[in-house]
């Protein structure tokens, strides 16, 4: 049987294995059931399209890998040449293409191998269809003839039906990441594409697809997500004449390769990075549920509980010394926090951010005695220990660099002549990159960590990575330098995994200028990333809402910043910013030495809260009700089982309404009845006043007066609850338990 149909979580992938050509995929989305092989010939049959005038003289198949041999006039799958020959490989399969199941007896892999011998280029192709519904894809390409293969591109593509006619993507800058923009998805190619060197602050994670209007309950999506963290391409395309039996249009993905950076000799592979394709009959949600569970099944996922963290970059700065640091410590763990983290500053002469960068040794002139001390101590009081680093650049104004000229990702030095300031990537930061694909680097770096973190004692690295690398250079075995963003890349995850090896347990969080690096490539060796360097919880209700269309809340860091933001200067009560940090990975931000005593209590309530509701928040789906008032948001966790969940209801911005209306909850189980309780240890000891509706008044529903409810999960989605009146800016928990 030619046809072989995919299913698994409600999804399902239909493609064709009849050959010549690479298989050929048919429909990507909404499961039709178990279909027998009489059914399975009947819809082959009724698949087939018809032959557009003034076009090809016959259906043209659309493959795993499309190209123009096969009548695909977008974007090629694979591109390249050998010094301008073998443009345009005709891919023949080289055996069988075989479908298997997964380990987990869930979901199917598809491999299939094909070649042209007179291009001198083979392929392999593995589609995954997990048991969770998401769609996984990687390709090799092998050069297999004499002389170099140049590589240009190696994409993963699957066709979406006419009825996906809007476009969602997000955008961003430091500090504002994650902003949603919509557009017609009509003819031509919407390319998101990356030339940064990391994921960056302006990365769709994302690029959707949907029918009209879809939202984040209804419609029905499809989406697709490059695993990389270098330089990258996203694209939806749509052609007139289609994209053969497949669909109307295409989402495709890859690594985005500078010219030359890829050149095959014969016998040479290139593998392209995981990319990730997920489907939704039942909106934003449901396509982000998708990635979510697969993400929780991996082996390498974090399962033990995410420590409440306190991170020290807001609380100090650069001002470092050991008895303002233990008080700090001290109050930290009085507070409940787990984790103690101790950012820039600690190494070299790096007192501002100016210079020391990359030398890697404890300051004596700050830490006279190290830092054994203030771990020793943080240790005694019951946390962890972590330090932030930022092993991938270097200030021009250190040892390391006047030592290492050569070791800079850029123009090589001039033989007798040194480093050309002139010729350097123009600076960022006040810094440069370190070529970490040179044997050297990584060898430096890996030693120098490893020290400190044998010496120290740390269980967790912040892992910054502060700059876009522009003309990034790497000189190769051959003394050419040509660009290094894809070696760059390979050489970073490599060194975060012989860390990883070499210190076991060691925890590692990506940060990038904030969220600058949110890829699930990183992720694949990490264990959480810092969503933004924006602490101000209005901003941060937007960061934290997009950023969950690819992450699960344990994987993201959101941290209580001190009452003035750092960045915006905004100020927010306590309560707002503690409900906004509960949902992810929470910390604390903030000299909480300087709190008062209220504040102190209403931390540590909070903080016993994130440890009570942390098995659901870091387990559970992530939903969203469709609000009809763009000024408030309704969002929340509902545990696997329908047993439990939690919603926060926020004001956002003023109404023109004089009532709140309703708050109808979603993802509860129709026929349980669920227990609905104020929570308001999630907005401080003062919940009341601070959020515009304290317990009493003759204005608040009578329900909220009396503390909480009961209700039908079929009455709480469908009809809901009178909304207590909220200010601006501020919000309220609800905890659920099924009766």
């Amino acid at each position: 049987m030619s046809l072989r149909l995919l299913r698994a979580g409600g999804v399902a992938v239909l493609v064709d294995v009849a050959g010549p050509q690479l298989p050929r995929v048919l429909h990507w989305g909404a499961d039709p059931g178990a279909l027998g092989e009489e059914d399975l010939a009947a819809l082959a049959a009724s698949l087939v399209p018809g032959v557009a005038p003034s076009g090809l003289d016959e259906p043209w198949p659309f493959t795993l890998v499309p190209g123009q041999p096969d009548g695909w006039s977008g974007g090629p799958g694979l591109a390249g040449h050998r010094e301008g020959a073998g443009v345009f490989p005709r891919l023949a399969i080289t055996g069988p293409a075989t479908v298997e199941g997964t380990p987990s007896g869930e979901g199917a892999v598809l491999r299939a191998s094909a070649a042209d011998p007179d291009a001198g280029v083979a392929t392999s192709s593995e589609l995954r269809l997990e048991a969770s519904g998401v769609v996984r894809i990687r390709h090799t390409v092998t050069n297999t003839a004499p002389g170099v293969y140049t590589l240009g591109g190696l994409n993963a593509v699957l066709p979406v039906p006419a009825t996906a006619c809007e476009l969602l993507d997000l955008t961003g800058r430091w500090c504002r990441e994650r902003s949603p923009q919509r557009s017609p998805f009509g003819h031509g190619t919407h390319a998101r594409e990356s030339r940064r060197g990391r994921t960056g602050h302006d990365a769709t994670l994302l690029l959707l697809a949907g029918t009209t209007g879809f939202g984040w309950r209804h419609g029905e999506v499809w989406g697709v997500h490059v695993a990389w963290s270098g330089n990258h391409r996203h694209a939806a395309e749509r052609l007139p004449e289609g994209a053969g039996a497949g669909g109307a249009g295409v989402l495709a993905g890859g690594e985005l390769l500078w010219p030359g950076e890829v050149r095959l000799e014969q016998g040479e592979s290139y593998t392209s990075p995981w990319v990730f394709f997920t489907w939704s009959g039942a909106g934003l949600d449901g396509a982000s549920s998708r990635i979510h569970r697969w993400l929780r099944s991996r082996p390498g996922h974090p399962r033990r509980p995410r420590p409440l963290v306190l991170n020290t970059w807001e609380a100090v700065y650069f001002d470092h010394d050991l008895p303002t640091l233990v008080r700090l410590a001290e109050r930290a763990a009085d507070l409940g926090v787990e984790r103690f983290v101790l950012d820039d500053g600690w190494f070299g002469s790096r007192r501002d951010d100016t210079s020391g960068l990359g030398d890697w040794y404890v300051s004596s002139d700050v830490w006279p005695g190290g830092l054994r001390p203030l771990a020793d101590r943080v240790r005694e009081l019951g946390m962890e220990f972590g330090l932030w680093v930022e092993p991938e650049m270097v200030n021009p104004d250190s040892d390391l660099a006047r030592e290492h000229p050569d070791w800079l990702l850029a123009r090589p030095p001039r033989p007798g002549l040194g480093v050309d300031p002139g010729r350097l990537p123009r600076p960022a930061r006040h810094q440069a990159v370190l070529d970490v694909a040179n044997p050297r680097v990584r060898a430096y770096l890996r030693e120098r960590l490893s020290a400190v973190i044998e010496d120290v004692g740390v269980a967790y690295l912040k892992w910054d990575h502060n700059r876009d690398l522009l003309e990034p250079l790497h000189v190769g075995p051959d003394g050419v330098a040509r660009p290094g963003v894809h070696s760059q890349t390979r050489a970073v995850y490599l060194l975060l995994d012989e860390l990883r090896a070499r210190h076991r347990g060691l925890e590692i969080e990506s940060c990038s200028s904030g969220g600058a690096r949110v890829d699930l490539g990183m992720l694949a060796h990490t264990d959480r990333v810092w969503a933004s360097d924006c602490n101000d919880a209005l901003e941060r209700t937007a960061v934290q809402r997009w950023t969950g269309l690819l992450l699960p809340p344990e994987l993201v860091g959101t941290h209580v910043g001190p009452p003035s933001s750092h960045t915006t200067r905004r100020v927010h009560s306590l309560g707002f910013r503690t409900l906004t940090a509960l949902f992810g990975h929470a910390g604390l931000e903030w000299d909480v030495t300087a709190c008062t005593d209220e504040e102190v209590v209403a931390l540590r309530s909070w903080s016993a809260l994130y440890r009570e509701l942390r098995p659901l928040l870091h387990s559970g789906d992530v939903v969203h009700a469709e609000h009809p008032d763009p000024g408030a948001l309704l969002h929340g966790v509902v545990a696997p089982d329908r047993s439990e969940a939690v919603f926060a209801y926020v004001r956002l911005a003023t109404s023109a309404d004089a009532g709140p209306g309703r708050l109808r909850l979603p993802g509860l189980e129709p026929g349980r009845t669920y227990d609905v309780d104020r929570r308001d240890e999630a907005v401080g000891a003062a919940a009341g006043s601070s959020a515009g509706a304290d317990g009493g008044g003759p204005g608040l529903p009578p329900w909220w007066r009396d503390g909480g409810t009961r209700a039908r999960g079929s009455v709480l989605e469908t009809i809901g609850l009178a909304a207590p009146p909220l200010d601006p800016e501020h919000g309220v928990l609800l905890h659920l338990r099924a009766r």
